[in-house]
């Protein structure tokens, strides 16, 4: 099991600067105040809160808080469900879609 995990952390070293957990931290937080501010105006600007994206984005806007902070998980299985590369990219194109439309 260790070296699942060690395997993971590898992947995931790439994106473990400063500059990514900042970008993640501020893409967290724009996309949960304008769901906080006007959830009707922003849901409309993505395409609605339909079964795929609203949990998506959820899972999304928790995994970019965990990675943000700093937390490592320990087991490769919640590295893998933390993982930047899916939030990130699930939050830049919610970014793109909400200012592009």
């Amino acid at each position: 099991m260790n070296n699942w995990s060690d395997t993971v952390a590898k992947l995931h070293r790439p994106l473990d600067k400063a500059l990514f957990r900042a970008l993640s931290l501020v893409l967290a937080f724009y996309h949960l105040a304008m769901v906080m501010w006007d959830s009707k105006a922003y849901s409309e600007s993505i395409g609605g809160f339909n079964p795929v994206i609203a949990p998506l984005m959820i899972w999304s806007l928790c995994a970019s808080m965990v990675f943000g902070i700093g937390f490592k998980p320990k087991h490769w299985i919640w590295q893998v469900v933390f993982s930047p590369y899916f939030s990130l990219i699930i939050l830049l194109y919610l970014t793109f879609v909400r200012l592009a439309g």
